[in-house]
């Protein structure tokens, strides 16, 4: 049964780090990237919609709830923004690699507004990730790096975090899939907007392109939040959060083997560094939860319900 649970956590992993495989051809043809993100989050919340329905589950929710997922839509919706725009102007191996800094960001989010206690570990993590993207700035011995580029993915990891801490102290009394399918819901509404304000175009050219936005939707969004939730009840949080790192090393290997990113000393070192301090916030995390509670316990399957 934990062989599944690791299997299951390993695609969720993988399958949202395909994310530059589906997005990069679209970027350079073109397309309309707000297009694309309307289609992908509301392909992805008809698939969430139909397996609800199936389960029976009501759809429901009281005006609190539906302000809170509506934010919960906004702060997804702006993550994929902020990252897709971060592609601009930094290779999709390092911007990946930058978004999975956001348990930091989490954990210090906890610290400040929320007064957690600060530990010796969450410490050392958040030195041990400034060193890795420090790394990843620097080439031949200087800091080269496109600083518009890293503070835009900063704010992409940003986003994600405020949405896991929404979804942690706003404390909804609903499933995972449901929490998922209405921030789908909103982040769609989000993209059409946009799309609709910047007045471009929603037709989807050919056939090609709509198996694209399907596969896309499916692949880096349904599969990956599926087995996410699945993995969880399996293995615990803790472990699938570990596995996760293989999001960023996915999206590195993509990038170095289809879209000839060079994959430098200084890439390596930098990604070791994040996932190394990312690795130990996690470890830290769950040391302290068991301080309050002794087991996983199902609404902690929100921490990283959309990765």
């Amino acid at each position: 049964m934990k062989i599944k649970g690791y299997a299951l956590a390993a695609i969720s992993a993988i399958s949202y780090g395909l994310i530059p495989l589906f997005i990069l051809p679209l970027k350079a043809s073109n397309f309309s990237l707000d297009t694309t993100l309307f289609y992908r989050f509301f392909i992805a919340a008809l698939f969430l919609l139909a397996y609800l329905v199936y389960k029976k589950e009501s759809l429901r929710v009281n005006k609190t709830e539906f302000m809170i997922l509506a934010v919960l839509g906004l702060f997804y919706a702006l993550s994929a923004e902020f990252l897709f725009l971060g592609y601009d102007y930094l290779s999709p191996g390092i911007a990946s690699t930058i978004l999975f800094v956001y348990p930091v960001i989490v954990a210090l989010v906890m610290t400040f507004f929320f007064k957690e206690k600060i530990t010796g570990l969450t410490v050392l993590s958040l030195v041990i990730t400034i060193g890795g993207i420090i790394a990843l700035c620097a080439k031949n011995g200087t800091l080269n790096i496109n600083i518009t580029g890293l503070l835009i993915t900063l704010l992409s990891a940003t986003f994600y975090a405020l949405y896991m801490v929404v979804v942690n102290k706003a404390k909804i009394a609903a499933s995972g899939f449901k929490i998922t399918f209405y921030s789908l819901v909103f982040s769609a509404v989000f993209y059409l907007g946009k799309t609709l304000l910047l007045n471009e175009s929603l037709a989807i050219p050919n056939v090609a392109v709509f198996f694209n936005f399907t596969a896309f939707a499916f692949v880096t969004t349904v599969l990956s939040m599926s087995s996410l939730v699945y993995a969880i009840k399996t293995i615990g949080s803790t472990p699938t959060s570990i596995l996760g790192a293989l999001e960023p090393v996915v999206a590195v290997a993509i990038s170095v083997m289809l879209f000839h990113e060079s994959l430098s000393l200084s890439l390596i070192i930098g990604i070791a560094f994040i996932l190394t301090g990312v690795m130990i916030n996690i470890i830290s995390e769950r040391a302290k939860e068991k301080t309050i509670q002794p087991d996983f316990v199902e609404g902690n399957v929100g921490e990283n319900i959309l990765s």
